[in-house]
């Protein structure tokens, strides 16, 4: 295969990308929404809150990178941050076999969510069942949801507290900028609760 098929297909696939972003930031809405997820999740780390999060295959990948970099150092060192990304294979395969797999997330939540946690939702459709049903249960313990969301939002865009949402219809361009607004999460939580770092 000649080496300008492969250049070509390569480069389109930045230059797609750099339109989504490009997209994403020309809508104020969406850089106000991230400063409004970043005081949410501020808002629980000053009031000794925790902060969890979730979603499904990427995503869950994602809501691990999210809490890793909390309770970890982005990048410079400070005190870790109590968050907690749902993904322990015990539990999940126990509920997924004993309860059904649309409650793996929202049984945590209902076992340890607090009021005045806030839970971080990712689903790049808006729609996925289990992630809904862990909203449904922190909205009820008195937690705030952030939704990283995709396509028109789904059914989680009028559920959440804050709803981002990426509107394209390609799952991994969606989740391109899903993983920037959680590096930017991670530095606006850093920024206000270690300013001696910037």
């Amino acid at each position: 295969m000649p080496a300008f098929f492969f250049m070509n297909y390569i480069q389109s696939s930045l230059l797609e990308a750099q339109s989504i972003l490009n997209q994403f930031i020309a809508d104020p809405k969406n850089c106000q929404s991230i400063e409004d997820a970043i005081n949410t999740f501020v808002g629980s780390f000053k009031n000794n809150g925790r902060v969890f999060s979730c979603g499904n295959g990427g995503s869950m990948c994602d809501s691990l990178h999210f809490a890793e970099e909390l309770t970890g150092r982005y990048r410079k060192d400070r005190a870790p941050l109590p968050a907690t990304g749902i993904s322990e294979a015990g539990h999940i395969t126990c509920i997924a076999n004993d309860f059904g797999f649309e409650f793996i997330f929202s049984r945590f939540v209902e076992a340890w969510g607090q009021k005045g946690d806030t839970l971080l939702a990712i689903s790049t459709s808006g729609n996925s069942a289990n992630v809904i049903k862990a909203v449904e249960v922190a909205q009820s313990k008195g937690m705030k949801v952030v939704g990283l969301l995709g396509k028109d939002g789904g059914k989680l865009k009028s559920m959440v507290d804050v709803p981002i949402i990426v509107t394209s219809p390609i799952t991994d361009r969606i989740q391109e900028i899903h993983i920037k607004c959680i590096h930017i999460f991670i530095e606006g939580i850093e920024r206000q609760l270690f300013p001696e770092n910037y």
